[in-house]
């Protein structure tokens, strides 16, 4: 009988390296009264859980373990919760990633639409692998599960936010160029092909309206803190955006 060995997944830290000084793990008042609003509207504090960690997320750039601390103490919930939330979902991020996330969707549809063929684009464009950021601090590239816009691909997501659809490389180049020099990427309001007829064309009449409505991604420096942050959309709240 032959021995097989199987390699052991690490486990976390137990007391892994600070990102954050006791000083910086503090809310202000405007983040308390959202906090307290949140809480407010639900019957037990674990319901809150998912709110406060994407304000945390906001304030701090990524959740680091003694954020995620600073969740569960807030709620006065065991940090097992918090942590189990905040590592469940792939829109909280558990290490510092760049100012833009690029989740480049790999699902099925997207797949066989190329979406592979336009991972390799990027990686070559922005000089990293999926799942690394690079140099600059600019952008993190990274793959995701079906992300519902299964008539549009393929397609990415920036920062938890704006879709961008029917990617081409020339599309991504457009798009990698307008989000380093202004910062943003433009709302593109689409319609199933199917569905232009009925539709008199584009489904959205709102697009300028939601184009102003949604801010640009927010920045944060790698492992930063950030005292500046202004209020980012929340999906949580607002919904995905998608088409």
């Amino acid at each position: 009988m032959s021995n097989i060995h199987l390699e052991i997944s690490p486990l976390p830290e137990r007391n892994p390296e600070r990102s954050f000084t006791p000083e910086q793990l503090v809310w202000t008042d405007e983040e308390r009264a959202r906090i307290d609003a949140y809480r407010a509207s639900y019957p037990e504090a674990e319901a809150a859980v998912m709110r406060l960690l994407w304000i945390a997320q906001e304030k701090f750039g990524w959740l680091a373990p003694e954020v995620i601390q600073l969740v569960a103490d807030t709620l006065g919930i065991p940090y097992a919760h918090a942590y189990g939330v905040a590592t469940f979902y792939t829109m909280y991020f558990k290490e510092p990633k760049g100012r833009f996330v690029l989740d480049v969707c790999t699902g099925h549809s997207c797949q066989v639409c190329g979406a592979y063929d336009r991972m390799a684009h990027l990686e070559k464009t922005l000089g990293v692998h999926m799942g690394e950021t690079t140099d600059d601090g600019q952008f993190t590239l990274q793959e995701a599960e079906c992300l519902g816009a299964c008539g549009t691909g393929p397609m990415l997501q920036i920062t938890n936010g704006r879709y961008v659809h029917n990617l081409t490389d020339e599309k991504l180049d457009r798009m990698v160029a307008t989000l380093r020099e202004t910062g943003s990427w433009p709302f593109e309001s689409v319609t199933l092909p199917q569905d232009e007829d009925e539709m008199q064309g584009n489904r959205r009449s709102d697009a300028e309206a939601t184009e102003k409505a949604i801010p640009a991604p927010f920045f944060h420096s790698l492992g930063g803190h950030r005292h500046d942050a202004a209020p980012s959309h929340d999906p949580l709240h607002e919904g995905t955006e998608g088409a």
